[in-house]
């Protein structure tokens, strides 16, 4: 299957159907949904920066989705899916961001998802050079998304270090494709939980179980978005509450003061038994984008509870990740994602 993927990709390529610029060049990729507009700096990353933990993660990888892409970007020369990098905005290059995107863009279109996507091309050499030395001058850049692309990209690029011993570092296979984004641009969406059951007890146990560490607050039928740090929604027996964690149990730390740690350390576990979010069969996680009409319906369908999150913000991720420590699960949910196939990193043997 890589293999067929690799011959499809030169394929497309010796058809024309990708262009190689004829000098170096930074591209612009703006994104837009529902009105909401974001703006990255498509640039190859450094897997040296990615070891020296200047391009700092904030999530654990799996080793066969690891593999998974190993395999794909190994066999294919290339890389063909960007990673999704932040970094604290930035004047400079907000300025030529905001120079460049006063030319055509270089493509337009809407997907069939509704998101909007747009490509101009820094071509000229003192734009080029300020994104440079900007970039050269910026200590921390964090992935938002695709630490298995990025974790992967590295392995190959050290695969073929191995196999070059007499490589200089400029080499394609020292770097990775990377759309870079100020923070300020940057939405993060809610990651929702829902629950197959009880853990044995019926609905007015479970209120009394809760109430330990929580404050409970009914909300009727109408879904129940949390409007704050801290406060949960709960969908259960056709009734929405409110959830707000009791002061005794926030926390400054970087992670154990999250929201998704409270409600994993003081309800999930120890009230629904899950200790292990990641392989308990009885939790499942739904993304923001698919709203709280999916919380119900899993409710009605094949789960009991539901749980409404209030979003991660960028600051948390950055601060768990200057921390050098690691997120829960299912912390993140990033939208609009950025499109494979739009832009491609060729690694030479």
């Amino acid at each position: 299957v890589y293999k067929k993927a690799h011959d499809m990709l030169w394929d497309m390529v010796a058809e024309g159907d990708f262009v190689k610029e004829e000098k170096p060049c930074y591209y612009i990729y703006e994104l837009t949904m529902d009105g909401r507009v974001q703006t990255g700096i498509t640039a190859c990353a450094s897997i040296d920066d990615y070891q020296n933990q200047v391009i700092k993660k904030h999530e654990n990888t799996r080793a066969d989705k690891e593999q998974d892409r190993i395999n794909h970007v190994n066999i294919c020369d290339a890389q063909t899916g960007p990673i999704f990098l932040a970094y604290r905005s930035n004047e400079v290059i907000n300025a030529v961001v905001e120079k460049v995107k006063k030319t055509a863009p270089l493509y337009d279109f809407v997907a069939e998802d509704g998101i909007g996507h747009r490509v101009y091309r820094i071509a000229e050499a003192e734009d080029i050079a300020a994104i440079e030395e900007a970039f050269a001058k910026i200590k921390e850049i964090y992935i938002a998304d695709g630490h298995h692309r990025a974790a992967s990209a590295v392995k190959v690029g050290m695969k073929r270090r191995k196999e070059h011993p007499d490589y200089t570092g400029e080499e394609e296979f020292n770097y990775f494709l990377s759309v870079i984004f100020p923070d300020e641009e940057l939405q993060i969406l809610d990651y929702n939980r829902v629950v197959k059951d009880l853990n044995g007890m019926d609905v007015d146990a479970f209120l009394a179980a809760i109430e330990e560490h929580f404050m409970i607050e009914k909300k009727g039928r109408i879904p129940y978005r949390p409007e704050k740090k801290g406060a949960f929604g709960m969908f259960l027996e056709d009734e929405w509450y409110c959830l707000t964690a009791k002061k005794e149990i926030r926390s400054e730390d970087a992670v154990e003061g999250l929201d998704v740690s409270l409600l994993q350390n003081y309800l999930l576990n120890p009230v629904l038994g899950i200790e292990d979010p990641k392989t308990d069969k009885r939790i499942d996680f739904v993304g923001g984008i698919r709203g709280l009409a999916e919380l119900e319906r899993r409710v009605h369908t094949d789960m009991k509870v539901a749980f409404s999150m209030y979003p991660t913000s960028i600051g948390e991720l950055f601060a768990v990740a200057d921390a050098g420590r690691l997120m829960p699960p299912k912390s993140t949910w990033f939208e609009p994602k950025l499109r494979s196939g739009l832009f491609l990193h060729e690694i030479e043997r």
